[in-house]
């Protein structure tokens, strides 16, 4: 059977659609008792209003568009609840796709969003993101986007992030003040923001400390376990091993993790280890991994908040918002 429409609707209760219309939108001219009539008709009828035909008429709709890295990161999946708490309350929905770290990927499902007619974007940008090109189209078209975590200087929008250098900074440095000498960084693309940013807080802390830095002690990767795996390998073939790593997140220290285990090293007498973004994993480890936290649900509602008010504001180019959350160094047994 399929669902019923506004004709149906009118039809039945022997008024106009335009009535029907009006009284779904709540609009004052309507009576309460027509609206109630209206309202109880239409969940029999199993209606409900066509977002894409009003977005036609509207030339946009009341769903914002969300494009992360990877939905099964806790990160992301926790700034995504933080984004759909604000927008719910809001009266807009969301639709979210993930790029799976591929920038081929991110700009399809970015075009795929554009031609829905999105009321504003949400963007964490792939690690293999190297250039903003691709986001010219929301500009040209007047459509709000917010980056959060994860940005590229290139291009221009409103964000929300964490000071990565500052957490950096204080993971590294809680290393070397446990008395580690050689402590190596698993790094993430330096094209991506918190890639570069988290390494200068690592290169800097060791400099702050007195430790040589030597680049065969950083090895550069992605934000996957794999990576994680890949990395610590390459630190464990060299003649003269670290005895501390820090990684650029928790997926990558997870993985970093499993191979040191795998591989019968005791955590952290032989290697420490340290993490970035307090996945709840991180602390189910044995021994646990120290890391650094990041409000990721906060985040979620600032760069939502943001969005809506560049969505309802009458600047066609709103000036570009930076919004900057500070870190918290959380010590495990890992260190």
């Amino acid at each position: 059977m399929s669902r019923g429409t506004i004709v149906d609707i009118a039809n039945e209760l022997k008024i106009s659609p335009s009535t029907v219309s009006r009284a779904l939108r709540d609009h004052p001219d309507i009576s309460k008792k027509t609206k109630h009539r209206v309202i109880e008709t239409a969940e029999r009828l199993d209606y409900f209003p066509d977002s894409l035909a009003q977005g036609l008429k509207s030339r946009k709709t009341n769903t914002i568009g969300i494009i992360v890295p990877e939905i099964r990161h806790h990160y992301f999946s926790s700034a995504i609840s933080g984004i759909e708490e604000v927008t719910y309350r809001s009266d807009f929905t969301i639709m979210v796709c993930q790029s799976n770290e591929d920038y081929q990927r991110e700009e399809i499902n970015l075009r795929a969003l554009v031609s829905n007619r999105m009321a504003g974007l949400l963007i964490s940008i792939s690690q293999t993101t190297t250039s903003g090109g691709h986001f010219d189209i929301l500009r040209r078209r007047g459509i709000p986007i917010v980056f959060f975590d994860r940005i590229n200087d290139s291009i221009e929008g409103s964000q929300v992030i964490v000071n990565d250098y500052q957490g950096a900074f204080d993971a590294a440095s809680h290393l070397a003040e446990r008395g580690y000498k050689r402590i190596a960084h698993i790094a993430g693309p330096s094209t991506i923001s918190i890639g570069r940013n988290r390494f200068l807080g690592y290169r800097d802390a060791l400099e702050q400390h007195d430790l040589p830095f030597s680049s065969e002690l950083v090895v550069e990767g992605g934000f996957r376990e794999n990576d994680g795996k890949v990395g610590i390998n390459k630190l464990l073939s060299l003649s003269k091993k670290p005895d501390a790593v820090f990684a650029v997140n928790d997926p990558v220290a997870i993985g970093a993790y499993s191979v040191l285990k795998e591989r019968k090293f005791k955590i952290p007498d032989d290697i420490a280890l340290v993490g970035f973004s307090n996945n709840p994993i991180s602390a189910l480890l044995e021994p646990p991994l120290t890391t650094v936290n990041q409000p990721s649900y906060e985040i979620g509602k600032t760069a939502a908040s943001l969005l809506l008010e560049q969505i309802h504001s009458e600047e066609k180019h709103p000036v570009p918002v930076i919004k900057e959350y500070q870190t918290q160094l959380i010590i495990r047994k890992s260190s």
